[in-house]
């Protein structure tokens, strides 16, 4: 389970890295169409939903009484679903300001690190009392790793559909 996991973390955000440099500093910061964020934007959201995980580990858990991984198809099911529009609670909306790509891209590499130490250090089997996403149950410490996958990956393919709208302006 670890060494998938790991695999998944490293993978994910290997793409992430790799559509985040493909922007210029200057396109980080470009609006590519009426309604949308900047790809600067996309990433700090993206920063914002995946911070906190070790804090959260760490807090309050208990074993869980079902599979630990029960939640993680429907969260592929809806996150992976690119035809589906969402709406950011407005905790994680994005400044609209300038971003700076390295800071972005040194901010992702600490997620990263925290997931994967996260992946190694704790019981992934053991269910997070300090927070929960509403409309589901209290998440595993394995299906709030997944969850940052899939919400990286989600928006990783939305980075890479801003870009070609970019290079075609």
């Amino acid at each position: 389970m670890k060494t998938a996991l790991q695999k998944n973390i490293v993978e994910t955000f290997q793409k992430l890295n790799e559509s985040l440099s493909s922007f210029s500093e200057e396109e980080m910061n470009t609006v590519p169409f009426k309604g949308s964020w900047t790809p600067g934007q996309v990433v700090q959201h993206i920063i914002l939903g995946n911070s906190g995980y070790p804090e959260l580990f760490s807090g309050n858990t208990k074993k869980t009484i079902r599979k630990y991984d029960e939640h993680v198809k429907e969260l592929e099911g809806i996150f992976l679903n690119f035809s589906t529009k969402m709406d950011a609670p407005d905790f994680l909306r994005p400044e609209m300001k300038n971003y700076n790509q390295n800071a972005l891209t040194l901010s992702l590499l600490k997620i990263e690190s925290d997931l994967l130490n996260a992946s190694e250090d704790y019981d992934l089997t053991l269910t997070c009392l300090d927070f929960q996403i509403p409309g589901f149950e209290h998440f595993t410490i394995y299906e709030w790793i997944n969850f940052a996958l899939v919400h990286s990956q989600r928006h990783t393919h939305q980075l890479q559909k801003i870009s070609h709208y970019i290079t075609a302006l």
